[in-house]
């Protein structure tokens, strides 16, 4: 069961981001040749010809390329494995002299088109967000206990204390400040926090104590939601798509500045077990809590899924942007063969990378 939510938690979000890529393809007059649900074969075709709707079951490629009464329209496929989805533009890696051809489009209605994708994953995130926030509140940055001894304690902080910044960073949701005290390790450096006590603002400088080997404040926080009315839940929607960017952002300068090594990462098997022990750990706490940790896994892998295809990496949605930005500013396009070129490369590694990954996801599971 685990393993269906996670698949359709997977098909969703793809599917979405190529949705985002077919309304503006549509929205521009680009040729969209099909759009399809899954991969492999197709088992069931619809397309709307001149003489009516048209439903095929099991169609082979050859048949799907050839059938005269399908050539420059849309078809809508169900595929067979229920992971995916695509969006099959006309003349988008190919030349193409029709004028609905991708490529043959203006520069800024191509990036229009290449960014909906990444842009729909973040507003799938936020939508989501809206129902996790109204189901179970934002989790309010107060100060759940403190230690006694420890430089919290002894700069004055007292058990309901709101923290709003630290070190100038303004914080919204408590897991804000896991994740600054994660990608910013404590020192003897002092630590400036802003916080708010019976409405009223007041900053403290704590001096973190040595305690074996490491640095400590002496303090916990969260364990408290509190529900929102509907411009609060605007904001922390909004909050809880921020979090999850900068989450995963700050995940992949880890991974670039060696911090985290790189079989630490997590692919589609991986993120498979992910979701099956949040599901399984929220079973405990009832329907609602089940439903409240699925809708927290799709944000985060939605609002990654954006992330990753923005970076700059041939054969993603961003390694196309940095090619369509350089012919927006020089005013003509790089030869089409050398960019189909590049992106082939960042394909090919890519996918080894992919497989690397995979290899990581099945030895930890061994």
């Amino acid at each position: 069961m685990n393993i269906v939510i996670a698949v359709l938690i997977f098909t969703v979000i793809i599917v979405i981001h190529e949705l985002g890529h077919f309304l503006l393809a549509k929205k521009n007059g680009v040729g969209v040749i099909e759009f399809s649900v899954g991969m492999g074969p197709r088992i069931i075709t619809l397309a709307k010809t001149k003489t009516g709707l048209k439903t095929v079951f099991f169609i082979s490629q050859d048949k799907f390329e050839q059938r005269e009464d399908w050539k420059d329209i849309t078809k809508y496929s169900w595929k067979l494995f229920p992971i995916g989805g695509s969006c099959m533009m006309l003349g988008e890696d190919e030349a193409n002299p029709s004028p609905d051809a991708f490529n043959n489009k203006g520069v800024w209605a191509r990036i229009s088109v290449i960014f909906a994708g990444p842009l729909f994953n973040f507003i799938l995130a936020f939508v989501l967000s809206l129902f996790i926030v109204g189901l179970a509140g934002y989790d309010k940055p107060v100060i759940s206990q403190l230690e006694p001894g420890f430089p919290m304690e002894e700069a004055g902080f007292l058990v309901g204390d709101e923290i709003t910044a630290i070190n100038g960073k303004h914080i919204f949701i408590s897991r804000e400040i896991s994740n600054i005290m994660q990608f910013n390790p404590l020192s003897g450096k002092p630590v400036e926090i802003t916080y708010v006590r019976n409405g009223e603002k007041a900053v403290a400088q704590v001096v973190p104590k040595e305690v074996e080997g490491g640095y400590r404040l002496g303090f916990g926080y969260g364990g408290s939601y509190e529900k929102t009315g509907p411009a609060g839940l605007v904001k922390y929607g909004l909050i809880e798509v921020k979090y999850w960017i900068e989450l995963t952002i700050e995940s992949l300068g880890q991974l670039i500045t060696g911090k985290v090594s790189a079989k630490e990462v997590a692919g589609p098997v991986g993120i498979v077990g992910m979701v099956g022990n949040a599901v399984d750990a929220g079973k405990s706490y009832g329907l609602l809590n089940v439903i409240a940790v699925i809708l927290r896994m799709s944000i985060l892998i939605s609002a990654n899924l954006g992330v990753m295809n923005l970076l700059p990496i041939p054969a993603l949605d961003g390694g196309r942007l940095v090619f369509l930005l350089i012919e927006a500013f020089r005013g003509r396009p790089i030869d089409r063969e050398k960019e189909g070129m590049v992106h082939f490369a960042g394909l090919v590694v890519l996918m080894l990378f992919m497989v690397f990954v995979m290899y990581n996801d099945i030895t930890r599971l061994l």
